[in-house]
């Protein structure tokens, strides 16, 4: 194995690791009292900064910045906005749901996505979209189907959840979309993905510290317990900022498709950590339903030589 290829592997399974633990720092933000809406508002402000700092600290990607043209800044804007509907739901859901039963509830977005871009994007061949959905959602369902009586979370949770990944998917091909309007068009693809995000980053991030200030939460400094910014803090660089770039990073060694691959070890991780650091463990049943998931995501992030699905190619943000 080459050493670029080796370090684009690395990369990634870095990049799943940090997006895979962000359920598992909210958890001491909420048994501090802080919740989901102040916790999101903070983590794009430690995020963003993270982010512009790395942007604006090289003269490259300074120059690609110049050359964004305004309707791009507006679009990726747009996309902030609608990124705060899957955040939203997932960190919503953490509140009353398991963290390692939401990753593996989250990870059906592939087999989602891989259905959506039969409409919207270029497609995989075949049925191999309805399969790997199927395949997906049967997974899912035995892994909410496994819960023991006595652990299940309120419905609204579920259905929280269960939004979550629909609302992302929704959110991947709109971004593929947009991606594919500036190719060839001045702003080099590789160089406008990594300036997006800390774009679209700013509108999610003001529409949080707008709802907060709305709802009057405690979400000014001097209102945030002391226990809570460590978690804060992790949220925002580990799970946004780290998570984000080196999956780029990863993704323009090995490839997009490849990489997607290489993050299926993201639930696996957090269902692991789960257990060793907080006891959640899942019923057999539980896991046969995640490794359902795991086998709909290589179906539809898999296709024959020459057939690949280059809208599937696209990840750039996790929940």
């Amino acid at each position: 194995m080459d050493r670029r290829r080796l370090e684009g592997i690395v990369l990634v399974v870095v990049s799943a690791c940090a997006f895979g633990s962000g359920g598992l720092f909210a958890g001491p933000v909420y048994a501090a009292g802080v919740d989901w809406m102040t916790l999101l508002a903070w983590r794009f402000v430690f995020g963003e900064i993270v982010l512009w700092t790395w942007l604006l600290a090289s003269a490259d990607r300074r120059r690609v910045l110049w050359r964004v043209r305004r309707r791009e800044v507006l679009v990726a804007l747009g996309l902030g906005v609608v990124y705060v509907g899957n955040t939203g739901a997932y960190y919503w859901s953490l509140e009353t749901v398991p963290v390692n039963l939401a990753a593996l509830i989250v990870y059906i977005y592939p087999a989602v996505v891989a259905v959506l871009s039969i409409r919207w994007a270029k497609r995989l061949p075949g049925r191999r979209p309805w399969i790997a959905l199927a395949v997906a959602l049967s997974g899912s369902i035995l892994a909410i189907g496994g819960i023991p009586s006595t652990a299940m979370p309120p419905l609204s949770g579920l259905i929280l959840i269960v939004a979550s990944p629909l609302l992302y998917s929704i959110w991947i091909i709109l971004a593929a979309r947009y991606s594919g309007e500036h190719r060839g068009e001045g702003v080099e693809s590789e160089g406008a993905a990594v300036i997006a995000m800390p774009i679209m980053l700013v509108a999610t991030m003001a529409v949080y510290w707008a709802g907060t200030i709305a709802t009057a939460r405690p979400v000014f400094p001097w209102q945030i317990p002391a226990e809570a910014w460590p978690g804060l803090l992790a949220v925002g660089v580990v799970a946004t900022a780290v998570a984000t770039q080196t999956f780029y990073a990863g993704a323009r060694r090995i490839g997009a498709a490849q990489a997607s691959l290489v993050s299926t070890i993201e639930p696996v991780w957090t269902i692991s950590l789960a257990a060793l650091l907080l006891g959640q463990t899942l019923t057999p049943v539980q896991l046969f339903g995640g490794v359902l998931v795991i086998v709909g995501v290589v179906i539809a992030q898999t296709a024959p030589p020459g057939e690949g699905p280059e809208a599937l190619e696209v990840r750039i943000a996790d929940e």
